[in-house]
């Protein structure tokens, strides 16, 4: 299996090989903030040479719904935005968002979820690459990749109380939101019971 993490150092030496006959990795840029200036737009400021930029709200997420604000895209949304990014059943994929980490794990997940194995996340996303960017837009080859979800574990509402309450339920969230001070978009403040 594919480690999940890989250095700018890493990412720079694979871009930069000039000796190697295998594909470079399609490299997804997935950044999205909440509340925030819209990620397309920072993606149009600067991004690693090659990004091909991918939208939380309406690729990587459905629409909000009894199942969540940002519930899993139906595959075949997911499978249509790879495919136009370049992303290949048996290439590798480098996913990155602004240094936050959250939306780059998210992309992983669902990736490694809808069954590509080849995936890894920019360590420290774009606050720590040191290579050059640019503006320029790339119009990939289309890739191949069909989604096929079930490769990884997804829990429902009762599974994620039952977590918290059995084992380690781990909330991400900024602090001001687990403890409830701040709830800029969730109708109800704080964290689920036992989570951490």
């Amino acid at each position: 299996m594919t480690a999940a993490i890989i250095s700018p150092d890493e990412l720079a030496a694979v871009l930069a090989d000039p000796h190697t006959d295998a594909e470079p990795p399609v490299l997804l840029d997935v950044r999205w903030n909440l509340g925030g200036p819209p990620g397309r737009e920072e993606y149009e400021r600067g991004h690693l040479p090659g990004a091909v930029w991918i939208d939380l709200e309406t690729e990587l997420a459905g629409p909000p719904g009894p199942a969540g604000r940002h519930p899993l895209p139906d595959p075949g949304v997911l499978g249509d935005a790879m495919r136009r990014a370049g992303v290949n059943e048996d290439g590798h994929v480098v996913v990155y968002d602004g240094g936050q980490g959250w939306a780059a794990a998210r992309a992983w997940w669902l990736l490694r979820h809808a069954g590509h194995e080849r995936v890894r996340v920019l360590d420290g996303g774009l606050a720590r690459w040191k290579g050059p960017l640019t503006t320029g837009v790339p119009d990939p080859r289309p890739g191949d990749f069909t989604p096929r979800y079930g490769a990884m574990p997804v829990l429902d509402a009762d599974g994620a109380a039952r977590v918290a309450r059995d084992g380690v339920l781990l909330d991400a969230r900024a602090p001001e939101r687990y403890r409830g001070d701040s709830e800029p978009v969730d109708p109800v403040a704080g964290h689920i019971p036992g989570a951490r």
